[in-house]
């Protein structure tokens, strides 16, 4: 063999063998992407709706995104947190979001008063991701707080089921 044989021979093997190397999905990232569940609260100020849904997006290391079909009522923006592995299969996050409350009045909202901060709320919620990674279940624990950071009522458990958001 010649050296031009060879190297052609060594770029051959090494395209070959790249190319048939199948990349394992990450069990750490394996929440990585966007989901939508249905919310069942079975306690506190949520437990009356029953048509609640979250959508999320869990970002590769470690943070996430939610908002509900209910973020305008009253406006509210969207909760930011993280998440994190606990074991094969279940993750924990934890996110927050702002609350705000109604104007008093026509006039409050014609000064630029409109919907003002009026504390924030704090989700907890331990995750079991199904074996095929398409959905997972869930418990919530909602905790509610006013403008100085102390606790308020209002808060509660949910269950939730999410199914992955594929094309």
């Amino acid at each position: 063999m010649n050296a031009r044989t060879i190297i052609i021979f060594v770029l051959f093997t090494s395209l070959l063998a790249t190319g048939c190397t199948v990349q394992k999905k990450s069990e750490d990232n394996s929440l990585v992407g966007a989901w939508r569940s249905k919310v069942q609260f079975k306690s506190g100020a949520f437990a009356a709706v029953k048509d609640l849904e979250f959508m999320y997006v869990f970002n590769a290391g470690g943070t996430m995104t939610e908002s509900s079909n209910y973020d305008g009522a009253p406006p509210v923006p969207p909760a930011y947190g993280m998440w994190r592995k606990l074991g094969p299969g279940q993750f924990e996050a934890k996110y927050e979001f702002y609350s705000t409350k109604a104007p008093t009045s026509f006039d409050e909202i014609a000064k630029g008063g409109g919907w003002m901060p009026a504390g924030h709320g704090v989700f907890l919620e331990t995750i079991m991701l199904s074996e095929d990674g398409r959905s997972f279940t869930s418990i919530m624990k909602y905790e509610a707080f006013d403008q100085a950071g102390n606790a308020v009522e209002g808060g509660g458990e949910a269950e939730t089921n999410a199914e992955r958001m594929e094309f």
